[in-house]
């Protein structure tokens, strides 16, 4: 579905303040490394990411979200009151129940007027929280919607560094459990709204989704635990990624090198490299933050979008294409025009 009525009128994120290195996380799992004859480096040479974010003491995705959301209504001018829609995209979870957004609206004073819930679909979740609130607002039921993601990847890697060092550690398990060692914390939010009452917007066209879930078993990961077959999910991925791309190619009138920026969901230097050659993008088009950033799940994708806003390179009439690929396995791509 592509919109007419649906602008972006802020989008925010919150760096987690303590930095990780990959050198000094490696040198946590001692003596596992050296036992298995795993280079410290190696997780930097492999995966490119030399630091990420972590949190550093207790707190919540609520907590973390909530303070994304915060900042955005006061980058919007939103009126509390007005906002219809309240959508947490966190991989993450402090609770079954309640759900987070119950939690973030509480703490956000959002009015009883506004829906919340939770929408999760690994790594995609941010990007179809987009779409369910656009499909909201170009309908004209509401006029704002805020999407909120809180990620706190603290647990699941002291957790893993826990089981990895361990003297039963094997190359198996370090291989399969490997990926959980790229995650990275940090919070976003957006506010979309009706081009009524944010005219100056910038537009939010839709997106394109296809799926491939007979690979769902792929990647599993719970709080304290990932595991995944990175080979099979990164071809398997960059099958199903190119197929989105000629969807998308279709329904938003991309053609090759026509956008002028490619916001990736971003788990390694692999993954990110392999993208950009399968599908023929120019790479000066693509900011990578996954170097400092690790692989921050759903909020990869809009944490990405606001650091090139804080960098002042967006400019308006920008094409912005939204690329992501999610375990499960599912893909979503879409248009910004800024």
């Amino acid at each position: 579905m592509v919109f007419e009525n649906v602008n972006v009128a802020a989008v925010v994120h919150v760096d987690a303040p303590v930095r990780l290195s990959s050198v000094d996380l490696m040198a946590r799992l001692s003596p596992t490394p050296e036992r298995l004859g795993v280079r410290l480096g190696l997780l930097e040479e492999t995966a490119g990411i030399r630091q990420r974010g972590l949190w550093g003491r207790d707190v919540s995705v609520a907590e973390v979200a909530a303070l994304a959301g915060e900042r955005v209504i006061e980058a919007a001018s939103v009126p509390r009151d007005r906002i219809g829609l309240l959508v947490s995209t966190s991989v993450c979870r402090d609770f079954i129940e309640p759900s987070t957004a119950a939690i973030v609206h509480g703490t956000l004073g959002l009015p009883d007027t506004c829906q919340n819930f939770d929408l999760g679909n690994a790594c995609l979740g941010f990007i179809n929280g987009m779409d369910v609130a656009a499909r909201m607002i170009e309908r004209g039921d509401i006029d704002y919607a805020l999407i909120v993601d809180g990620e706190v990847s603290d647990q699941v890697t002291n957790s893993t560094v826990a089981r990895l060092s361990l003297p039963s550690t094997t190359i198996e398990q370090f291989r399969s459990e490997f990926a959980s060692l790229t995650l990275g914390s940090g919070a976003v939010a957006m506010v979309l709204a009706h081009k009524s009452v944010v005219p100056a917007g910038h537009r939010y066209l839709g997106s394109v989704t296809r799926a491939a879930t007979h690979f769902s078993h792929l990647c599993r990961g719970t709080m304290e635990r990932m595991v995944t077959d990175t080979h099979t999910l990164l071809a398997e991925g960059l099958k199903l990624a190119a197929t989105t791309y000629g969807a998308a190619c279709d329904a938003l009138g991309w053609a090759s090198n026509g956008l002028d920026h490619y916001v990736l969901h971003q788990v390694s230097s692999v993954h990110t490299t392999a993208l950009l050659e399968l599908l023929g993008l120019d790479p000066e088009k693509a900011l990578t933050t996954y170097p400092d950033y690790g692989n921050v799940g759903p909020a990869s994708v809009p944490l990405t979008l606001s650091k090139l806003d804080e960098m002042g390179r967006l400019q308006p009439g920008d094409r912005v294409g939204l690329m992501g690929i999610g375990s499960g396995l599912n893909c979503a791509m879409g248009e910004i025009v800024w």
